[in-house]
């Protein structure tokens, strides 16, 4: 008799349904023939609902995922594999980039650089990072403005200031100037270029190196003269700015001094 507690005789025979077949990623390069054996080749690509098998004369079919497959002699079902996790996703500057989070206040330190295409060639290969640890950048306009900016902004141990400057070399008008700034809580850095287009590597832009201009011809005009360009600064700049993808396609005298300022102001102690 069966009993009303069950919906099955508990003393029937257990049941003998058929065991589903094992479930195979289909993996690139994968052997398997398709369920009726009329095709064989190697899985060359698997998408949402069928996978795509190669023989060995090049010959391409697709099969439906819901379909069996024959391994080795033996019945199989396809899936699609597993996505492999990938290495650490990492900025333009080489850092490894910061899980997605929320805005972030600015923080109260600055780093300044002399002119607009300073400031977009660090936007560049560090905006990033400066976006996650909450540093704004500015650009001076000149130089000369810079003890007037530094008395403006009052900077203190938790406010610091770092400046970058272009041509900072001994005995240079950029090197007084920076020296009337310069205290514990403001840090004035600079490259050794003239312009900062010549930060970016020659070989970055197809040239063998930067032209040599004569005294009393602008940088920038000389350059384009020599390279051949037209003469067009904010032309040349958008291209040069462009070739630029990461830290790697700029000179290391350049990348030592941003990042210096970068570990600068968001020292233990600054806000």
């Amino acid at each position: 008799m069966r009993s009303r507690q069950y919906d099955q005789d508990v003393l029937a025979p257990p049941s003998r349904r058929p065991v589903p077949p094992p479930r195979i990623p289909a993996e690139s390069g994968l052997v398997v023939e398709d369920g009726e054996g009329d095709f064989c080749g190697a899985v060359v690509a698997c998408e949402k609902d069928a996978v795509i098998l190669e023989d060995r004369f090049g010959k391409r079919r697709a099969f439906p995922l819901s379909g069996t497959f024959l391994l080795e002699g033996k019945r199989v079902m396809l899936v699609r594999p597993v996505p492999q996790p990938r290495g650490p996703v990492r900025t333009a500057s080489g850092s490894i980039a910061a899980p997605s989070a929320r805005a972030k206040v600015a923080r109260a330190s600055r780093i300044y650089v002399e002119g607009k295409h300073d400031a977009e060639l660090v936007e560049r290969v560090w905006g990033d990072d400066l976006r996650d640890v909450g540093v704004v950048v500015e650009f001076l306009g000149g130089i000369d403005d810079l003890p007037a900016i530094a008395a403006d902004f009052q900077p203190e141990a938790d406010r610091r200031l770092g400046v970058l400057v272009d041509h900072l070399v001994a005995g240079s008008k950029e090197t007084r100037i920076a020296a009337q700034v310069r205290s514990p809580h403001v840090l004035v850095v600079g490259h050794p270029f003239i312009d900062v287009w010549a930060a970016v590597r020659p070989a970055v832009l197809g040239i063998a190196r930067w032209p040599e201009v004569p005294r009393g011809i602008p940088w920038k005009d000389g350059v384009l003269a020599a390279i051949g360009w037209p003469p067009d600064t904010a032309a040349a700049w958008r291209h040069i700015l462009g070739r630029v993808q990461s830290f790697a396609d700029l000179e290391p005298a350049f990348l030592g001094r941003v990042e210096e300022l970068i570990d600068f102001v968001t020292a233990p102690g600054s806000r």
